[in-house]
């Protein structure tokens, strides 16, 4: 078996760009990521490329301008978790010996599809019902309401801090003044109660990543662990709330593969859709019990300055979330933390980082899929 590391990330900006091509955005973060990484394209063993609502042919659409023909290419559609469904299968190929430098790129545009929420599929029954995810996630905050006693303010507070960390990302799409909490609250109300902050917005963008063995260089950040799920059968018999266990029964899995405990996370970059979507992933992650998400983010445990700094970069709440390079977005984020370059958002301590994408929309599961994986710098 072979290490697998990160050699080099790379990210376009995020935001409403309906004039930008596809391919264009995806130029620009590969372009970072292979300079990052200090390699020259003619290296590049093989292309994964995650993305939910690319063009047909978006991988070789990107191919063709990277003027890298004849290497092996393809696409992982895993919902939210595409981009880091395909950073995934570049771990295991890289850790297994097929390739030995693979190209992983995340990108979607939105904003020429959608003007709100994501139309839901009109077979499931969400679709039928005009449940889009909004609706979906604000089931998930009215059973913490009524169960946990999670209080308006407490969801809030995500927001609250997520959009104050998004003022020092030049790339997020969201940079006005950090709002209040009461201004949170008083926003237009999407589902009750998630108001209008406290949901992502529409966004453009594109995320790379170089994965390849250990070659020596201080920068590369070892891959600890990788770890993918998909869903399991989920109604209304389940004992957790939608999308609690996929993030679970890949925690589970990538802390064993680390041998570590969720203790030892400095820094992570999280799912944050939605306000009650960070609270529900840091208590399936382990850093919180169960039913004490919400305290998290009032107490300042997860702030920037904080003993575990969560989503340093603005997260969705305020980079966008541009489904397919989200999770993309997400590793560069870490990887920048974890090398002390993060500029004015740098977290204190940053040994250890780790990312965590859920994907959902399919009725009758607990998720499409969740990857969750840690990262290390070099000893």
């Amino acid at each position: 078996m072979t290490q697998p590391m990160v050699w080099g990330v790379g990210t376009s900006d995020y935001g409403l760009l309906p004039d930008r091509r596809v391919e264009s955005l995806a130029w620009e973060a590969v372009a970072e990521a292979v300079r990052d990484a200090g390699i020259g394209p003619g290296e590049i063993d093989a292309v994964i490329v995650g993305s939910v609502f690319g063009p047909p042919g978006v991988a070789t659409r990107v191919q063709r301008g990277l003027g890298l023909p004849g290497i092996p290419m393809w696409t992982i559609e895993n919902a939210c978790a595409s981009g880091t469904s395909a950073y995934h299968e570049a771990v295991e190929a890289v850790r297994l010996g097929r390739f030995g430098c693979v190209l992983v790129l995340g990108v979607d545009q939105m904003s020429t599809l959608f003007s709100g929420a994501i139309v839901p599929e009109a077979t499931d029954p969400e679709g039928a019902s005009s449940l889009p995810l909004p609706g979906l996630y604000a089931l998930q905050a009215q059973r913490y309401v009524g169960e946990f006693g999670v209080t308006p303010e407490q969801l809030a507070a995500v927001a609250v801090k997520n959009k104050r960390n998004g003022l020092d990302n030049p790339r997020a799409q969201l940079r006005t003044a950090a709002p209040t909490i009461e201004e949170v609250l008083a926003s237009r109300m999407i589902a009750e109660p998630l108001t209008l902050l406290q949901c992502c917005p529409t966004s453009d963008g594109a995320g790379a990543a170089i994965i390849g063995p250990d070659r020596g260089h201080r920068d590369d950040l070892i891959v600890e662990a990788s770890a993918m799920v998909s869903g399991a059968l989920w109604d209304q018999r389940s004992a957790d709330v939608w999308g609690y266990a996929s993030v679970a029964r890949a925690a589970e899995r990538a802390f064993a593969q680390a041998g570590r405990t969720p203790a030892e996370i400095d820094v992570l970059e999280v799912h944050d859709a939605f306000t009650i979507g960070e609270i529900l992933t840091l208590e399936a992650l382990g850093i919180a019990p169960r039913g004490k998400g919400a305290e998290l983010a009032p107490s300042g445990h997860t702030a920037r300055d904080g003993a575990q700094p969560v989503n340093p970069s603005g997260g969705l709440l305020s980079r966008g979330h541009p489904l397919g390079a989200t999770g993309t977005a997400q590793l560069a984020e870490i990887a920048w933390q974890l090398r002390g370059r993060a500029g004015a958002r740098q977290v204190a301590r940053h040994g250890v980082g780790l990312v965590e994408t859920m994907g959902g929309g399919a009725a009758g599961m607990d998720g499409n899929a969740c990857v969750v994986t840690i990262l290390s710098t070099q000893p």
